[in-house]
């Protein structure tokens, strides 16, 4: 293979990211109806704080804090207990995304496998043992943890010090979302593989050395890489 180290995102690369799901299920224990409605208004806080963390402008508590604000007065509690009940009702949720499991069978014991997320530390532990996939990652790169999230290149140049420092041109980063993948992988100076599964146009100045619609598609890439 052309790559020995393949560096993966988390959410909706590997692992499915029900959110809908998992705030309506945390809700339910507090008795409050939550709707597609109710989801989009969330999501009207909640995206625009995501922003501003991968800007770096906020901080992750900053985030998990403030997303859950507007109802922690409603019910009666912490923004932040909120936050990680929403983070363990996700870890006990997660699914691996199609293609996943035949992937990391495959590239097991040829390349080294890593994880860089822009998540948050409650919550991978648990979902990577609750998928059976503790041991293929080594290192798994938090955001919350390193200080900076994707795009900026600190998140990957401390990943590069975990694996050793090696050769920039063996190492590919895999991820579905353009902007803190891609262009991180780009400001990195490695190659990336866009997972973009719904044909999305690509954002101008961003350019992956690869695209596929699944990642059943990868394992031929990374033997024939084009």
């Amino acid at each position: 293979m052309k790559y020995d180290y393949i560096l993966f995102d988390a959410d909706d690369t590997l692992f499915h990211f029900d959110a809908f799901s998992g705030l309506q299920q945390m809700f339910s224990r507090y008795q409050l109806p939550f709707d597609q409605d109710e989801f989009q208004r969330y999501q009207r806080v909640n995206m625009p704080l995501w922003q501003q963390y991968q800007d770096g402008q906020i901080s992750a508590t900053d985030l998990q804090q403030r997303r859950f604000e507007p109802y922690a007065g409603m019910l009666g509690v912490s923004a932040l207990q909120l936050n990680q009940e929403f983070l363990l009702t996700m870890a006990r949720l997660c699914t691996l995304l199609p293609g996943a499991r035949e992937l990391l069978d495959f590239l097991k014991g040829k390349a080294r496998l890593g994880i860089i997320t822009n998540g948050f530390t409650a919550m991978q532990q648990a979902r990577l043992e609750h998928c059976g996939v503790v041991d293929l990652f080594d290192p798994l790169v938090i955001s919350e943890q390193v200080g900076v999230a994707k795009p900026d290149p600190k998140i990957f140049q401390h990943a590069f010090r975990q694996l050793g420092e090696p050769d920039k041109s063996r190492i590919l980063m895999v991820g579905d979302n353009p902007h803190s993948d891609v262009l991180g992988a780009q400001n990195a100076g490695i190659d990336s593989c866009w997972l973009n599964t719904t044909a999305q146009p690509l954002p101008v100045g961003i350019s992956p050395t690869y695209q596929i619609t699944s990642l059943f598609e990868l394992p031929a890439l990374l033997h024939h890489p084009i």
